[in-house]
């Protein structure tokens, strides 16, 4: 008897705790259910931080979640979420976790924190509770973990993951487009034997992206990306004249515009179609684009004077390249330490400008997850201040949620440092490339002017006895228009060259050796 009511000394203090956090978490939950949410959502912290019933905290810890996204806290609500999933399936709400956690990340379509968080929970141990998620929740995560995987090489698992996308899901055009790339990839497992099925089927995959209808998450955009996917698949496989009518199909002044018209140069060039590549890269080079950062580009162009022995025009894109880009790499320098601050490295982007060569900065900030970390952030610091302002000021509620924010700042830092650094290498290692590159192309055309002169040969009579036609026309709605100079908007991307060419014609004896 004694033992017993011991027993039940002990236990009264954890029945009134456990009953006084019930009474708590009900009185929250009536005010979320009234749309009260500047109520509930201190209500349902206290209950998520109280040692009192397991089910009730873990309850709260989802509703506080669902509070804060609905007063538009996304970031806040998402690191809630993230702690739900993080702690594993014996959570309570550990499956709405999941789902929360998905559409935080669609809402504020992060691409950086989320994905991986879900890439990391998505275990063999968890894979038969997520299937019963609801079917546009488990195909955006298969299509977010797809990414990781694409990412990280591992080209098989991101195949699984892609091809498991259903086809009524909004992001089945988007998976796809990313389907087509890994199948391209130089380096999926069983090229070059498995080559040709694996390039058909990628095909395929752009294909289908390419026909996709509304409502898709981002269809436009993502019909172009799989255009130019389109494009590098053909150019890789030596069908130079469709990958240019991909890169061709890209419509104008779209994001990924300039990027079509680069690679097209390279096709036409390919195709032995001299004066379009010209063409294409003339448009590059319009005052539109007078801030790209396109250091190729202007080697391409001289390679194709080169071939058509056209070497004073060599000559004078080699000196534009060094003009235009020699003082970048001398200016990058200061900033290419293997080594150093990652939140330097990306203030270096997400600040004004104080430094870069402008081209290289506006390539910088264009990268997409460069992009989508300054946007969270922006969107993390309003979230701060509304907390440290708002309703719940003071409260333990705002100084433990502003503090978890701080720590998803200081992370974001990190990764945009990552992406910033990475891209500044990328830039000091292209314009080293293609400085060597420029001087390889100098060389050789002085070599070959050499040449001409010891065999007699005068180029400037060969060059004036030809004469420069008008291109062929399209088709009857085509004029033409010669250029003198001007850069019209409703006429770039139509250029095309005539050229003549500089190189003696071969006879017999030098056709043998």
């Amino acid at each position: 008897m004694n033992q017993l009511l011991r027993l039940l000394v002990v236990l009264a203090p954890l029945a009134a705790a456990a009953q006084q956090d019930s009474g708590g978490y009900n009185r929250a939950l009536a005010a979320f259910n009234a749309g009260d949410f500047d109520t509930a959502a201190p209500l349902f912290f206290q209950a998520s931080e109280s040692g009192g019933d397991a089910q009730v905290r873990g309850k709260a810890e989802y509703f506080l979640a669902q509070s804060l996204a609905k007063q538009g806290l996304l970031v806040s609500a998402f690191i809630s979420y993230a702690a739900i999933v993080n702690a594993g399936p014996s959570h309570p709400s550990y499956l709405k976790g999941v789902e929360g956690l998905v559409d935080m990340q669609q809402q504020l379509d992060e691409q950086n924190l989320i994905p991986s968080i879900l890439n990391q929970a998505y275990s063999d141990e968890v894979r038969d509770q997520w299937v019963t998620l609801p079917k546009e929740v488990l195909a955006r995560i298969n299509y977010l973990v797809g990414t990781v995987s694409q990412r990280r090489m591992r080209f098989e698992e991101a195949r699984t993951l892609l091809e498991a996308v259903p086809k009524d899901s909004r992001v089945y055009s988007k998976a796809r487009y990313l389907l087509g790339v890994v199948l391209a990839d130089p380096r999926f497992p069983g090229r070059p034997g498995e080559g040709d099925a694996l390039d058909k089927e990628a095909l395929a995959a752009f294909n289908v992206a390419l026909s996709g209808t509304e409502p898709q998450v981002e269809l436009r955009a993502t019909q172009h990306l799989a255009l130019i996917g389109l494009g590098r698949l053909h150019y890789r496989r030596g069908e130079y004249a469709e990958a240019s009518a991909a890169y061709e199909q890209v419509p104008r002044y779209t994001r990924y515009w300039d990027q079509a018209l680069f690679e097209n140069g390279f096709a036409r060039f390919q195709n032995e179609d001299f004066g379009g590549s010209l063409g294409s890269l003339q448009a590059l080079h319009a005052p539109q684009f007078a801030g790209a950062f396109q250091p190729e580009s202007w080697i391409l162009k001289s390679t194709v004077y080169y071939y058509s022995c056209l070497y004073d025009e060599v000559k004078t894109t080699l000196a534009a390249f060094d003009a235009l880009y020699g003082p970048m790499a001398k200016q990058l320098e200061p900033f290419a330490a293997e080594d150093g601050d990652l939140v330097q490295a990306f203030n270096l982007v997400a600040s004004e400008n104080k430094g870069l060569p402008r081209p290289v900065y506006l390539w910088m900030r264009n990268n997409e997850r460069i992009r989508e970390v300054m946007r969270v952030l922006a969107r993390l610091d309003e979230e701060k201040q509304t907390l440290r302002t708002g309703p719940w000021r003071g409260t333990a509620l705002a100084k433990q949620t502003v503090a978890a924010l701080e720590d998803v700042r200081g992370t974001l830092l990190q990764v945009g440092g990552t992406l910033a650094r990475s891209r500044m290498r990328e830039a000091v290692d292209n314009l080293r490339t293609f400085s060597d590159q420029a001087e390889i192309i100098r060389v050789q055309t002085a070599l070959d002017e050499k040449d001409l002169l010891q065999a007699g040969v005068d180029q400037k009579a060969l060059l004036t006895r030809q004469s420069l036609y008008r291109p062929k026309m399209p088709g009857p709605a085509w004029n033409y228009w010669k250029f003198q100079g001007e850069f019209w908007i409703d006429e770039i991307g139509y250029y095309q060259y005539t050229l003549k060419r500089g190189c003696p014609a071969k006879t017999p004896e030098t056709q043998t050796h």
